[in-house]
C-alpha cells in the first residue's frame, strides 16, 4: 500500500530534498509537484490524491489559503520554517506538521501517522454501511445505521445522529444522492429520515427517537410502502 502524494511548495530546492524523502519511502508514491497553490488546486482535481507535502510560505496564496480553498482536502502535513505556526496548523487538521530543515527521523514519523490514518479511514467494516462527510474543515467517517434523520439548515445540513449533530455545507437534494434509498426517505422539504428509526406515523407526522417530524401529505402513501420493504 503507496499513499499517492503531491509536493506543494515553491522552493525547488525543497521540492527536490522532499521528493528525495518520498521517493525513498516504502509507504509513498509521488505523482506531482507544483510550484504554487494555483497550480495544486488545478493539478488536485485530476489527481487523486492520499496525501499532500504543503509548504505554508508561498507567495500570494500561501499553504493555508489552499486548504481553505479546497473542498474535501487529503490528509496534509505542512512543512515550515516558522514554529509560530503550529497552532494554526492543528487548526485545519492536518496530520503533522514538519519545520525545516527536515529530519529523516521526524519526516518517518509523520509518514506513519499519515499511514495509520489513512488505514483509519479506510477500514470498512462489511456490517457498517459508511460515508464521509466534511464538517469545521474535517472529514468525518458517517454510519449510516447511526442517522436517525437529516434536516435542513438553510445553505446547511444536520446529521442527527446517536452520538451527535454533525452540521455540514450541502443542500439536501445533493445529500440525499449519497443515500441508499431503500433505507432513507425524504418526508418533507426539509427532512429525511432512516426508515428504520421510525417508530410510529401519521397522517401529519413521524415519531423518530420520541420526536415528531412533519410528514408531507404528498409522501404519506410512498412512505407507507417504503416501510413495508424496510
Amino acid at each position: 500500500m503507496k499513499l499517492k502524494s503531491i509536493i506543494v511548495d515553491d522552493s525547488s530546492m525543497q521540492r527536490m530534498a522532499v521528493a528525495k524523502l518520498v521517493n525513498n519511502h516504502p509507504h509513498l508514491a509521488l505523482v506531482a509537484e507544483y510550484s504554487n497553490a494555483i497550480e495544486a488546486k488545478n493539478g488536485l482535481k485530476n489527481h487523486e490524491v492520499d496525501l499532500i507535502f504543503l509548504d505554508v510560505e508561498m507567495p500570494i496564496i500561501n499553504g493555508f489559503d489552499l486548504l481553505e480553498a479546497l473542498e474535501n482536502p487529503p490528509q496534509v502535513i505542512l512543512i515550515t520554517g516558522k514554529p509560530d505556526y503550529a497552532l494554526k496548523a492543528f487548526d485545519y487538521d492536518v496530520t503533522d506538521y514538519l519545520h525545516k530543515p527536515i529530519t529523516l527521523a521526524r519526516f518517518e514519523a509523520s509518514v506513519k501517522r499519515a499511514v495509520t490514518k489513512y488505514e483509519q479511514i479506510n477500514r470498512v467494516d462489511e456490517d457498517e454501511e459508511h460515508i464521509f462527510v466534511k464538517s469545521n474543515l474535517k472529514k468525518r467517517k458517517v454510519i449510516l445505521n447511526d442517522i436517525k434523520w437529516i434536516e435542513a439548515l438553510g445553505d446547511y445540513i444536520k446529521l442527527v445522529t446517536d452520538e451527535a449533530n454533525i452540521v455540514i455545507l450541502s443542500t439536501m437534494k445533493s445529500f440525499e444522492k449519497q443515500l441508499p434509498s431503500e433505507k432513507f426517505l425524504r418526508i418533507h422539504k426539509s427532512y429525511i429520515v432512516n426508515l428504520e428509526k421510525i417508530e410510529k406515523f401519521n397522517s401529519k407526522n413521524v415519531e423518530v427517537d420520541g420526536r415528531q417530524i412533519p410528514l408531507s401529505r404528498n409522501k404519506k402513501t410512498e412512505l407507507a410502502e417504503a416501510l413495508s420493504n424496510v
